[in-house]
């Protein structure tokens, strides 16, 4: 029978939070596009089926999850191997499938995916102590498969975001210390090691970021014009629609990677604090959901989810800034994509299916 208290426990604040961030999104891929595309309304297409989604996603007990966490991750895997046999390649890279007439990017399921089966490990192999780097083999096992599949895409910016949102999973769950300095020491000479490992191209965005002025018209282009433009908006911006660096196609990837780009060059540091502002807000939300959660497994899904969002959050603002090397992460809520879209949306809605449930217990 439905309990009536999932209707008065949904989160109506956190969930109108969210749509406030993707219209805001919608509006500056107005600004950025409307001169040569209609990119906004398909945007605007794809957040209307991301509210339907978590409208499913709420509807379902998230405590079902737990049990298909195993079949998800093994059809998950399967996709990531039908990509590397099977996919659709674009601009040098091989991430998507086509699947009844739809393009499917199965490394953004994977996040999810990710953050389930996770989240059932770590809620069934509690330890008050810690666990040993050998506890850790089983979660790092099912954590670097699908990350070394996403890399041979290649896709190293998604790559890196599942080890980090696993990681951040890890962390919270509890790490001896003497294990926390083995794989310190062991993810130092992986990073030195993994670097014969990259692409070309992947060794010039590095090398890019390092000095970007050292090929101005190439590699070191998309980060040049995005600090120009990050830098012209000055205090409180040139005004919407009035950037010169999006308006005049300077800023390449204005809709996508680089679309924070465009909104602070319109709406200066002003404005980019009020956005931030909400993006901390959502993240804290989510975590302060996960400390509310009435079971383990819950806890860790919110746990993920929040990890997920400040890490897209952290990477990509850290990428247009010049903080780090332009790896392809969109910005949550605010780059367009409707794969990225859709996965989003589904972690809102586990978030917000968390929350409804922490009293059933």
């Amino acid at each position: 029978m439905f309990d009536r208290r999932l209707v008065t426990s949904f989160n109506w604040a956190f969930f109108l939070l969210v749509i406030i961030v993707s219209l805001v999104g919608i509006a500056n891929l107005y600004s950025a596009t409307s001169s040569w595309s209609a990119i906004y309304l398909r945007q605007l297409y794809w957040l209307g089926i991301g509210i339907v989604i978590v409208t499913v996603v709420c509807l379902i007990d998230y405590r079902h999850l737990e049990y298909l966490s195993l079949p998800f991750y093994g059809c998950s895997i399967l996709l990531l191997i039908a990509v590397l046999l099977f996919g659709k390649t674009s601009m040098g890279a091989t991430r998507w499938i086509s699947l009844g007439g739809f393009n499917i990017q199965p490394s953004e399921i994977m996040k999810i995916v990710i953050i389930i089966i996770l989240a059932r490990y770590f809620s069934e192999n509690a330890h008050f102590l810690g666990f040993t780097l050998r506890e850790l083999f089983v979660p790092g096992l099912i954590l670097c498969v699908p990350a070394l599949l996403i890399m041979k895409q290649p896709d190293l910016g998604t790559a890196i975001l599942v080890l980090f949102i696993g990681g951040t999973m890890a962390l919270f769950s509890g790490i001896r210390r003497v294990t926390m300095f083995v794989l310190a020491i062991f993810g130092m000479f992986t990073a030195i090691g993994g670097w014969f490992l990259l692409h070309d191209y992947q060794k010039r965005r590095i090398m890019t970021f390092l000095n970007p002025e050292r090929d101005p018209l190439g590699a070191g282009y998309h980060i040049i014009q995005s600090k120009i433009a990050v830098g012209s908006g000055g205090l409180t911006g040139l005004g919407f629609m009035k950037g010169t660096q999006s308006q005049l196609s300077f800023l390449p990837e204005r809709h996508t990677d680089f679309a924070f780009s465009v909104f602070a060059e319109e709406w200066g540091f002003l404005g980019c604090l009020i956005l931030l502002l909400l993006y901390l807000l959502i993240v804290v939300w989510g975590l302060n959901i996960a400390m509310r959660a009435g079971d383990r497994f819950g806890m860790y899904l919110a746990l993920g989810v929040s990890a997920m969002l400040f890490w897209h959050i952290v990477v990509n603002l850290g990428m247009v800034i010049g903080l780090l090397p332009v790896v392809g992460v969109p910005l949550p809520l605010f780059s367009y994509g409707g794969t990225s879209m859709i996965t989003t949306m589904i972690g809102v809605g586990l978030l917000l299916n968390v929350s409804m449930r922490r009293f059933m217990f």
